[in-house]
């Protein structure tokens, strides 16, 4: 198992620290950095998970050069990345993206596929997910008739905030809301079906947008465990909430630990973070078909 990667330092460069990914400013272009940290209930916790951000990084990737949707990518090679000499770029490895700086678009753009989280919530108070109107009588984790977009405000901390298509609408324009509804239902569709060969269920996912000049690019992670709910297909059971491929264990046994949520959180167990790495591995083989690569560009 590879070395737990924290955190990074280059020097001289400016960096934005996000709760999993360190951000460096090249000017045109952005460094991200994909570390192992772990974030539940608004906080990051005191434990990495071994290989969880070279996960997140080249199934991001794989997803990227997959889908085919003009994007901000340019190389996940550390190696022909124009780094200052200073940089340690072995440990970087499979862990960075050169990407192209754009405008990022203020909204997360949601797909759900199936009922489940915030909108099972939601669907029970008043038979709604962000003013979309689903049928009565639907079950949690139900398969939705057609997958629905149901967009969010982006936070800077806390959670993002569900808003209707016509409030997005208020924020950004008609006709650009138009486009990010269109390309984000496709996008999931035809991730959705890829999974779903490899025996994956893509319930919700969320996508990122970002403007280069007049131009519409996807960006920060796509179809991943973070940014997605991803179900086993094999032990699907609409009616009740499903394991998933991603840091359930970890949510899991923070609640039965008696954790506060509202004070720094305490360490993992080791069998929980290796139960944690074991899941997020195991989507990304499943999704790819090939073996995780403990050393890759």
């Amino acid at each position: 198992m590879s070395k737990c990667l924290r955190e990074t330092a280059i020097e001289g460069v400016s960096c934005r620290r996000g709760k999993v990914r360190d951000i460096y400013d090249f000017g045109d272009f952005l460094l991200l950095v994909s570390t192992d940290r772990i974030s539940a209930f608004d906080w990051v916790l005191p434990t990495p998970i071994p290989d969880k951000g070279k996960v997140l990084n080249l199934l991001s990737a794989f997803w990227f050069r997959k889908i085919g949707e003009k994007n901000h990518l340019v190389s996940t090679n550390v190696f022909e990345i124009p780094l200052p000499p200073s940089v340690d770029r072995a440990i970087l490895d499979g862990r960075v993206s050169w990407v192209k700086k754009t405008k990022v678009i203020p909204i997360e753009c949601v797909v759900r596929g199936y009922l489940s989280g915030s909108g099972w919530v939601e669907y029970q108070r008043n038979g709604m997910v962000c003013g979309v109107k689903l049928p009565p009588g639907l079950r949690e984790s139900d398969h939705l008739p057609e997958p629905i977009f149901t967009p969010a405000t982006k936070a800077e901390t806390g959670h993002d905030e569900n808003i209707t298509f016509d409030r997005m609408v208020e924020i950004i324009g008609g006709p650009l809301a138009e486009e990010l509804r269109a390309k984000s239902l496709q996008v999931y569709k035809l991730g959705a079906s890829y999974a779903a060969e490899r025996g994956i269920i893509v319930a919700d996912t969320k996508f990122e947008w970002g403007m280069l000049g007049e131009e519409v690019l996807l960006i920060d992670e796509l179809l991943t465990p973070d940014s997605s709910r991803f179900w086993p297909a094999d032990s699907f059971q609409p009616g009740k909430s499903q394991p998933s491929f991603d840091k359930q264990f970890v949510r899991d046994w923070l609640t039965q630990s008696g954790w506060d949520k509202n004070s720094p959180p305490p360490p993992l167990p080791e069998d929980v973070v290796l139960k944690t790495r074991e899941k997020y591995v195991e989507a990304f083989v499943r999704l790819t078909g090939e073996p995780f690569p403990e050393s890759a560009s």
